[in-house]
């Protein structure tokens, strides 16, 4: 039997902290969705896996999106693969579901969670335009 070797969509952190990373930065100056985020006061830790790369998301007035380890102390921990955030970014996984299923891991204050999900859905978009050129092979 052969097994197969699956590429990551993402070929290192760095590409997560630009794409994704760069995501969560344009967020906090969303016309919809900032004002939101900045109003939820909470502070989310996100560790992606394959690869691995740390994101912690400052949720308050003071927006603020810290790349790798820091000593901030999050509300919320989540663990996933990155090709899952990948997904929930296109738009085309519910994260939700995810949670219920263990394909994601969430510690902490899982109800705020809950109620930060939609206000992502305006950002798909920006997202999708980010990763255009990888998507195309040419980032």
């Amino acid at each position: 039997m052969i097994a197969l070797a699956i590429m990551s969509f993402f070929t290192d952190s760095s590409e997560i902290d630009r794409y994704i990373g760069g995501v969560f930065r344009d967020a906090g100056d969303h016309p919809q969705s900032g004002p939101k985020f900045r109003a939820a006061n909470i502070v989310l830790r996100v560790i992606y896996t394959d690869p691995d790369y740390e994101l912690t998301i400052a949720l308050r007035d003071d927006f603020e999106v810290i790349s790798g380890p820091t000593d901030l102390k999050p509300d919320i921990t989540m663990t996933m693969p990155a090709d899952v955030a990948d997904r929930f970014w296109r738009g085309d996984y519910n994260l939700t579901v995810g949670l219920a299923k263990g394909q994601v891991k969430a510690k902490g204050q899982i109800g705020k969670l809950l109620r930060l999900i939609p206000l992502t859905k305006p950002l798909f978009g920006m997202y999708r335009a980010k990763i255009a050129d990888k998507d195309r092979g040419v980032a």
